[in-house]
């Protein structure tokens, strides 16, 4: 996979020569290019911003300093993709799709819809990746709607309910999201398998216990020495439906009842939940 990465500091993206994504990378797995946004300007002060049209504090990213260089990364001519918007027909639009198919550009927006596991699964069979950290208030709005407009794959994910600084952290948390999920990047590839949120009936994950069994007069639970792993196995399941019971039982609201085994089902009848249905629903 390719990812490109479109930064105003893209000294920060140092860190991930770190860990398994740094190994990914010297194993050609993955190749990382960050890029600064600042070689893009033409004015002695390397300026990408300006005020809000329409007045408001904070200041905006300028549309036509990402457009050079998203233009440049995408392989777009320079006057031909400015005019675009206004001489594309049908055939210009079909051409530019199949010409940048594989590739998706994604901009972190906290107002955009939420980054999930299975946006990094389907992410995680892209070609190439681009991404845009936007800074201040954010990027001009009409940057993601021209490059659709191209024909480009353009996604805008938010990573949470609150407001960072600017897109970087972001682009960290989803792009070791979406990594650790291409074949290879995992020394065992069968650590992902059961995690949190992943699967079609997804679940938070069940507690992990090392040794030494005990520890500091806490115990891990017995079943878990007992060596019998159909045992362990029906443990951990209620575990995890029990913990996402407490925590996010929207997650619980969203299974798939055709889906669940006869001691789901008694699990979460126990825990208060409906079963004969489509879906569980909570029981008032």
């Amino acid at each position: 996979m390719d990812i490109d990465i479109v930064s105003v500091f893209p000294e920060y993206f140092d860190v991930l020569q770190l860990s398994l994504l740094g190994k990914a990378q010297s194993n050609g797995l993955v190749h990382v290019a960050a890029h600064n946004l600042r070689d893009w300007t033409h004015d002695v002060h390397h300026s990408v911003d300006d005020t809000p049209v329409g007045g408001g504090a904070g200041m905006v990213m300028k549309p036509e300093v990402w457009g050079e260089c998203l233009d440049e990364l995408l392989g777009l001519r320079g006057k031909d993709a400015a005019d675009a918007n206004q001489n594309s027909t049908a055939g210009d639009a079909v051409e530019s799709a199949a010409r940048h198919d594989g590739t998706v550009l994604i901009f972190p927006n906290p107002s955009a819809p939420l980054f999930t596991q299975r946006d990094a699964t389907e992410l995680s069979h892209a070609d190439r990746l681009i991404f845009g950290c936007g800074r201040y208030e954010g990027y001009d709005a009409r940057i993601p709607e021209h490059y659709r407009a191209q024909g480009v794959n353009v996604r805008e994910y938010s990573i949470g309910d609150y407001v960072l600084n600017g897109g970087e952290v972001a682009v960290s948390v989803m792009l070791e999201a979406i990594t650790r999920l291409l074949p290879g990047f995992m020394g065992n590839p069968e650590s992902i398998v059961e995690e949190s949120y992943t699967g079609g009936n997804a679940l938070l994950e069940h507690r992990q216990y090392t040794k030494p069994a005990l520890w500091r007069s806490l115990e891990v639970p017995e079943i878990l020495l007992s060596g019998d792993h159909g045992k362990v196995d029906r443990f951990r399941r209620d575990e995890a439906l029990q913990r996402t019971n407490a925590i996010r039982p929207d997650l619980i609201e969203a299974l798939d009842c055709k889906q669940l085994d006869k001691p789901d089902r008694k699990t979460l009848m126990a825990l208060g939940w409906e079963v004969s249905g489509a879906h569980p629903r909570r029981i008032d």
